[in-house]
């Protein structure tokens, strides 16, 4: 459910990959999904893929809308937040939710300063999606790398 093939990735960007689509397929009421890059650049995102072929690694089966899209609302809301939590003296921002009559958007940080957003259901369990975001921020954190941060960003832009 990745946007890029796991050919000839890392086994740390795999992993990464694997750790996406367990969370939108694990966890009830998640839309998609979006890694982006402190710079605001899609790392990872939940777009299905159709698989490998022998003419090439596998692309996207549709336009990137949903994550693209998710991508460019994480950073920016990642943006909003750190400079208003900077305004007020509140610290580092660890995690955002907007909640909508038709949807919910969650932003986490990672430990790097690249971001996890999530687009969810409205009828979802907030503290559910919550948990796991947290699940995956505590093991991408360590694994996400300038060179698998510049690896993952390498393969999203060969599949667009």
């Amino acid at each position: 459910m990745n946007a890029s093939s796991t050919y000839g990735l890392s086994t740390q960007a795999r992993n990464l990959q694997w750790l996406l689509t367990d969370l939108v397929e694990e966890v009830p009421g998640v839309n998609s999904v979006a890694v982006v890059s402190s710079d605001g650049l899609l790392l990872l995102s939940s777009d299905p893929v159709a698989p490998d072929t022998p003419d090439g690694p596998a692309r996207p089966t549709g336009p990137r809308g949903a994550s693209a899209d998710l991508a460019t609302i994480v950073s920016g809301l990642g943006s909003l937040t750190t400079g208003a939590a900077s305004l007020m003296d509140g610290g580092a921002v660890k995690q955002t939710m907007v909640a909508m009559e038709h949807g919910s958007v969650f932003v986490m940080s990672i430990s790097d300063g690249s971001l996890l957003g999530v687009h969810a259901t409205p009828d979802c369990d907030m503290s559910v999606v919550a948990y796991h975001m947290a699940l995956f921020v505590g093991r991408a954190g360590h694994v996400l790398t300038p060179e698998v941060r510049s690896e993952l960003r390498q393969s999203m832009e060969n599949t667009s």
